[in-house]
């Protein structure tokens, strides 16, 4: 009994020396199994060792949210990160963040967009965040640290994109860098404002304009390298661009009204900065209880009640059924359709108003994804955009531009746009003159921009059983407005494309002579003969070779047979003929002009 007892101090003694290793820089490794049973004999939150244990899953947790954060997956990570206690883990959360961004700069914006959505909710993590910032440029602008002043410098532009930070702080870092000019202190300048000169643009016009001032007066003087006087003339050149390059916000990151964001006014000068650094490392707290259903509150207050799904689940078993009851209830009741279609009708009606009341065509598509169109009914935009471009007096670049951001933006939108490519030219003979030269204009703008696949027109067959007159029409205004963008030689090349050879069979065919003799003539008749070279080729060289091998595989017949010599003759004299025959009238057909009038 007594080296049971031993062994028994000894599991325990191992235990506690593995918690507070915990609290340690790194920690020890513990195996998992060992891990899962110590959280497991911790089940009091007022002691010390519970905490510890909770303050270090904080740290992972929110640790592993941030690296795995992205544009795609942003506004699935920041409700997880809203489900962990942030004003606890506030001083991770900062120093984490950080951390990341230094090391990975291209996804500045998106950990900026994140900070904004938090910050809405939570304004102290986004004072904390921007007060450290200021401290480590102060630190690394007086150390000459270059790499720490251009990591810094980006995360403040975007959180002023963002409206994280005042554009005054912006403004104090320019002049303070530009004031004593340098190699180094000019190009972070530049950096800076390369990122942030479209929101100061916006807002503070005249101080931008005495900015570019000082630029110009310091590119004029030439006391810095000729490096970074290229770089100044670039900068001027974006800012003569409208930073069309280097937009404030992008459509994908612009996840906050400006209304509901929280400006922080915090200067570059202040002397009551306080970075909080205590909050990084793990303190006991007598009222953990307490503020952890604090924190349950807000957290159910922004994430809709849904953090009621983490409590112990120790309620008595008549309240459960109570639950699933109501639960069956509500799925039953989710399962209430609208058969009379007025969803999809509001739908349209919004996508219309929102089309026709846009300025352009990125404030038109910002509005469009802000719509939460359902899923599966994503072709009802795509056929909207052609409606509407459809209905207009002369086809203006704007659907064009509009429907080659969403192509570009997602395959999703781009296979719906493929399927109504198809639906429409299925239907094209419903449409008058006018509004098959807008669709048609509209669809040849997505094809030579490379919006759309070109495999997708391998459902055209121009043979004259195959097309009616109104599509003739569409497929003329299309091929015509394509070779006027992008050249007669280019789209010769495109079409000779071995890789899409099989999607343009169908518009130069070469089964039948008469199917490419019509293709020729029409190919002609709109001016892009140059295109059928091939199939001209094709009609002289292929009838022989078919009649030929037909007469082959006559006589081989004949031969077997064992019919007379002068019936196969006679048949292979009247093969000769037709085929004499079929060759003049398919060339004749081709290059046949019409009869010089006598002089009277």
């Amino acid at each position: 009994m007594t080296e049971v007892e031993n062994v028994a101090k000894r599991r325990k003694l191992d235990d506690e020396n593995g918690i507070m290793a915990l609290s340690r820089s790194g920690g020890v490794y513990i195996p998992p199994h060992r891990l899962r049973q110590m959280q497991q004999n911790l089940n009091d939150q007022a002691t010390e060792e519970y905490q510890r244990m909770t303050w270090e899953a904080l740290k992972k947790s929110i640790n592993g949210l941030i690296n795995k954060v992205n544009v795609a997956n942003i506004k699935m990570i920041v409700p997880e990160l809203f489900g962990e206690n942030l004003i606890r883990g506030r001083g991770l959360f900062c120093k984490s963040i950080m951390k990341a961004q230094s090391a990975s700069i291209p996804f500045t914006p998106v950990y900026a967009a994140m900070v904004a959505v938090i910050n809405t909710k939570i304004p102290s993590i986004g004072g904390l965040l921007l007060t450290r910032l200021v401290l480590q440029f102060r630190r690394a602008f007086r150390r000459n640290d270059k790499t720490t002043c251009l990591s810094v410098c980006r995360f403040i532009a975007h959180l002023t994109n963002q409206l994280v930070a005042n554009e005054i702080l912006a403004l104090q870092m320019i002049y303070l860098m530009l004031g004593r000019p340098t190699n180094d202190s000019v190009e972070i300048a530049v950096g800076f404002l390369r990122e942030v000169g479209a929101h100061l643009a916006n807002v503070s016009v005249k101080p931008n304009h005495a900015i570019f001032e000082r630029l110009r007066t310091i590119l004029h003087e030439g006391d810095i390298d000729k490096r970074v006087q290229y770089m100044i003339e670039v900068l001027f050149q974006v800012r003569k661009d409208k930073y069309k390059d280097n937009q404030a916000v992008g459509a994908d990151l612009d996840l906050v009204e400006e209304d509901d964001q929280i400006t922080h006014n915090v200067g570059l000068d202040d002397d009551d900065l306080d970075a909080e650094d205590e909050l990084n490392i793990f303190k006991f707290d007598p009222d953990y209880e307490d503020n952890e259903e604090k924190y349950g509150a807000i957290k159910a207050e922004v994430l809709g009640g849904d953090s009621d799904d983490s409590d112990d689940g120790s309620g008595s078993s008549g309240s459960e059924s109570d639950d699933e009851s109501g639960s069956d209830e509500d799925d039953h009741a989710m399962d209430i359709q609208d058969e009379t279609g007025t969803d999809l009708v509001d739908l349209r009606r919004k996508i219309y108003l929102t089309v026709m009341s846009s300025v352009d065509f990125e404030e038109c598509c910002h509005k469009l994804m802000k719509l939460n169109i359902p899923e599966g009914q994503e072709i009802e935009l795509c056929n909207m955009i052609i409606e509407c471009c459809s209905q207009e007096r002369t086809y203006l670049k704007f659907y064009g531009l509009m429907g080659e951001r969403f192509c570009k933006m997602s395959r999703v939108w781009r296979d719906n746009f493929v399927q109504a490519f198809k639906d429409t030219f299925d239907t094209i003979h419903r449409y008058e003159t006018n509004r098959l030269r807008n669709i048609g204009k509209l669809f040849a703008h997505l094809f030579f921009s490379d919006a759309m696949p070109w495999t997708a027109l391998e459902l055209i067959k121009l043979t004259e059983e195959d097309t009616t007159s109104a599509s003739r029409i569409f497929i003329k205004i299309f091929f015509q407005e394509i070779s006027e963008f992008m050249g007669l030689k280019k789209l010769k090349e495109r079409i000779e494309d071995p890789d899409l050879a099989p999607s343009f069979a169908g518009m130069f065919p070469k089964q039948n002579p008469k199917d490419t003799r019509f293709a020729i003539n029409y190919w002609t008749s709109i001016g892009l003969g140059a295109l059928t070279e091939d199939l001209r080729e094709w009609l002289r060289t292929a009838p022989k070779q078919m009649m030929r091998a037909t007469s082959d595989t006559d006589s081989d017949s004949d031969s077997d047979s064992s019919s007379s010599g002068s019936d196969s003759g006679s048949s292979s004299g009247s093969d000769s003929e037709s085929s004499s025959g079929y060759d003049s009238e398919s060339d004749s057909s081709v290059s046949r002009s019409p009869p010089r009038r006598r002089r009277r």
